[in-house]
């Protein structure tokens, strides 16, 4: 019974009127440290905003599509997928296109700039929406999230684009604010993906006669998001590449191949151990992510219309965090210390949802998850930009995302295929030791980098 009053309370009027109030505060809060972000950072954190709230309009509604278009799930000769599997694919397939496109963003950055490659992203995103719109079929629907992936495989440029632009002292603080800036999008993009669900019941033609855009609205207003971002960047976002020649007689830089061998065969190296904790730690938080919308309706009878609210309060945390609680952790514990602290908070979090009995536990648990990945990813990046050489930095931050990009592919298919063959807390327990294993390879990582009070003494 408490379990069903979590989905109808969030029905009531009052919890709109507390999510916009929380929307206001979270607009005030970023308005007041705006003044404290770099200008030359500023044009970018507006471009990533954006960009997340047209994703962030179609993430908590792509399941509740899928089941639409495959109730039953779906036959595949002998082999049945459930819904569960079947959004773990979808989830799956934007990731794969992801990891596909990574090197071939990079490479482009590299060699005509960091602006043009995210116009040309944005450019497909914008495509990939309004196949999403007008999706008939899972084919279809499989179809714009692969474009969607291929277009989103930029996370290696952006990054790219923030060391480029700062020194290694305030890349962690650097990317909290990049990080606040998506987040704040994760925050807001379900509320306008609601409005944009509502806006597709309306009848938009007057008269007798009636026309409404019925479930492509989203994918509509996503798709124009897009190109009013696009306009953004080719007006005010300034290339931050520079061109760094070779040194004569310096050893050969390493290929992708090579410099993937290297994080195999050398676990133990600063950059590797890095890399497996950002893959590990992405994964299980993909996982976990891909089947929210699912156990929330299991366990607590959550539905499209109401799963807004729980990305809302997820990414107004993140952005509290990271804009308020991130750059001053970093001064007092440095990247080493906080980013173990972020893994445990990760992990206790993603353990303690599927242990909730009701709504309060349950706020508990899930606020514990953007705190873990607030204070884990941007000091894992940042401590990975420390330890490289700069000649290779392009190379290692792709990296980075190639491994994360496997286990994001990885860890949600297990995790669908667990919702749906072992019980719908599987994936949460799995996902929560995994972190917490993370904590080992984080060890001694302290004498890279020392905290700046210390450092100052």
């Amino acid at each position: 019974m408490a379990q069903l009053e979590i989905g109808q309370s969030l029905q009531h009027p009052a919890v709109r009127i507390v999510g916009g109030a929380i929307a206001a505060g979270l607009l005030f809060i970023l308005a007041q440290e705006v003044r404290k972000i770099p200008p030359k950072l500023f044009a970018l954190m507006a471009t990533a905003f954006i960009d997340m709230i047209g994703l962030l309009m179609i993430i908590p509604i792509i399941p509740f599509y899928a089941k639409e278009l495959a109730a039953n799930g779906l036959q595949l000769g002998p082999v049945h997928l459930g819904i569960g599997m079947i959004q773990a694919v979808l989830v799956a397939s934007f990731t794969v296109a992801q990891l596909l496109s990574a090197p071939a963003w990079g490479r482009f950055s590299d060699k005509h700039g960091r602006r043009p490659a995210l116009l040309i992203a944005l450019g497909a995103s914008a495509l990939a929406y309004l196949v999403f719109g007008f999706a008939t079929s899972l084919l279809v629907l499989f179809l714009s999230r692969i474009l969607q992936g291929a277009g989103g495989g930029t996370v290696g440029v952006i990054q790219a684009y923030v060391a480029d632009a700062v020194g290694p002292e305030d890349r962690a603080r650097s990317l909290g604010w990049l990080s606040a800036a998506t987040n704040l999008g994760v925050a807001l993009g379900p509320v306008l993906g609601s409005a944009a669900i509502s806006l597709g019941k309306a009848d938009l033609v007057p008269g007798e006669s009636t026309w409404a855009l019925g479930r492509a609205a989203p994918g509509i207003v996503a798709a124009v998001l897009c190109l009013v971002n696009m306009w953004f960047v080719h007006h005010y976002l300034k290339e931050s590449r520079e061109v760094h020649e070779h040194p004569a007689g310096a050893p050969k830089r390493k290929t992708s191949g090579e410099a993937v061998w290297r994080v195999l065969s050398h676990s133990g190296e600063p950059a590797s151990r890095l890399i497996w904790i950002y893959a590990i730690a992405m994964g299980s938080f993909q996982g976990v992510t891909a089947m929210l919308p699912l156990f929330l309706a299991a366990r607590f009878q959550v539905d499209e219309g109401n799963i807004g609210y729980f990305f809302m309060y997820v990414g107004a945390i993140s952005v509290f965090t990271r804009v308020l609680l991130l750059g001053r952790a970093v001064d007092r514990l440095g990247e080493a210390r906080l980013s173990r602290w972020g893994v445990t908070l990760l992990a206790l979090g993603i353990l303690g949802m599927p242990l909730s009995s009701n709504i309060v536990f349950l706020a508990i648990a899930v606020a514990l998850i953007p705190l873990g990945t607030a204070f884990t990813f941007p000091c894992v990046t940042a401590l990975l930009s420390r330890v490289i050489n700069p000649s290779e930095r392009g190379l290692y931050m792709g990296l980075q995302q190639t491994f994360g990009g496997v286990a994001r592919i990885a860890v949600p298919l297990w995790a669908g295929f667990a919702f749906d063959r072992l019980g719908v807390g599987i994936p949460f327990y799995t996902s929560a030791v995994a972190v917490f294993l993370t904590i080992f390879l984080g060890l001694g990582l302290d004498q890279y980098v020392k905290p700046r009070a210390a450092a100052a003494a």
